[in-house]
């Protein structure tokens, strides 16, 4: 039996019902959620959302586990056919591009539940649509959709001595940004279970902290070895400009846990803890995209599509941030003034860790101008 992984991509407004986005199969054109095979070095659910913009161009926030499962004949082109499980993950999209690998080859459309439940052909996937249920936004609470589970308190990177004593050597230089992308990652991560009430706000502070003291670590060793490196892989104000931009989104995520506990704020809004679970995907999207950059020439194209999508959730992120400010000043601006001055400084912190990751897709965008 063959295993997949698929992606149920949906939307969905407060208060209503979801939509879901198929897409149709290359050979029989029938209506189908994005699946494929697993893919080395992915995690199951971050399989399902890389098929997910391959077959379909959409982004989103995946779950990190899976919703159900089904079953459906894959058909061989030599006549035979396997059974294929596939193990699906909700996908709350985020972004939908028009440009995407296979867009030539399939056909998108949106549908509501009852309207996807007859279109799909396999009785596992009709159950899967007819039972899902995406948590709603309640405050101070994220939808599982939305959050993945906040890592251990980081581990000083035992590499990094390693580095140092190897550098001039051009290639170190990515896998500290591979480093400093881990520690953003571990950030957001832990912002969003604090926000969301997953972690306590002491602890979820302490692991900020701890991230972004890693970080500096990190960045530190950057800018000694580009002053210590004859050759390196792009301009050093390139590198030194990306390590800067990639340092400021953690050092905001420790602004907003200070903002936090200096005001001694327990409970957050929806568009706060949205706009917190928007940095762990861009923070992801990061992630993504630094081992790319070892060959841009090759990478151009997908590197485009990242940094694409970064500032795309950066506007959407605008978006709840200008919505929190509106709501708060309607709740609160004339009666209790200082409880508006915090909900305004919390999501004015928000609204700059996600102006931290568009100026690191800006920076990656730069280098992909220059060397592709």
């Amino acid at each position: 039996m063959i295993r997949q992984y698929g992606a149920l991509a949906y939307e969905v407004a407060e208060g209503a019902e979801p939509r879901f986005l198929l897409t149709t199969s290359r050979t029989t054109r029938r209506w189908i959620i994005p699946r494929g095979n697993p893919i080395p070095g992915l995690s199951p659910a971050q399989s399902a959302a890389e098929e997910a913009f391959e077959e379909a161009g959409i982004t989103g926030l995946v779950s990190p586990e899976e919703i159900g499962a089904y079953r459906y004949e894959k058909k061989r082109k030599n006549g035979t056919s396997d059974t294929a499980n596939v193990h699906v993950f909700g996908l709350r999209i985020t972004i939908q591009s028009g440009r995407f690998p296979e867009r030539q080859e399939r056909e998108t459309r949106w549908f509501t539940r009852e309207e996807a439940i007859a279109a799909v052909e396999e009785p596992g996937l009709k159950d899967i649509i007819r039972t899902f249920n995406p948590a709603p936004l309640a405050a101070g609470r994220v939808p599982v959709a939305m959050l993945s589970a906040p890592p251990p308190p980081p581990a000083r990177f035992p590499l990094l001595k390693w580095f140092r004593r190897v550098m001039p050597r051009e290639d170190g230089f990515f896998e500290m940004f591979a480093a400093h992308a881990t520690t953003i990652v571990g950030g957001a991560d832990a912002m969003t279970a604090m926000l969301g009430g997953q972690t306590s706000i002491e602890e979820g502070s302490k692991l900020i902290f701890a991230y972004e003291d890693q970080a500096d670590d990190v960045t530190r060793d950057v800018l000694h070895a580009v002053r210590r490196s004859f050759i390196t892989p792009f301009d050093r104000s390139a590198i030194t400009k990306l390590i800067n931009a990639m340092d400021d989104t953690i050092d905001e995520m420790q602004q907003t846990a200070k903002a936090i506990t200096l005001y001694e704020v327990t409970s957050f809004e929806p568009p706060m803890c949205e706009m917190a679970a928007l940095a762990g995907q861009a923070a992801r999207l990061v992630t993504e995209a630094i081992p790319l950059l070892r060959s841009v020439g090759k990478n151009g194209g997908r590197l485009d599509r990242i940094t694409g999508n970064i500032v795309h959730l950066e506007g959407v992120g605008d978006d709840l941030h200008a919505k929190g400010l509106k709501t708060a000043f309607q709740q609160y601006g004339e009666t209790r003034p200082m409880a508006y001055f915090i909900q305004r400084e919390i999501y004015s912190h928000l609204e700059r860790v996600l102006d931290g990751f568009e100026d690191v897709a800006n920076e990656i965008q730069g280098i992909v101008i220059d060397h592709a």
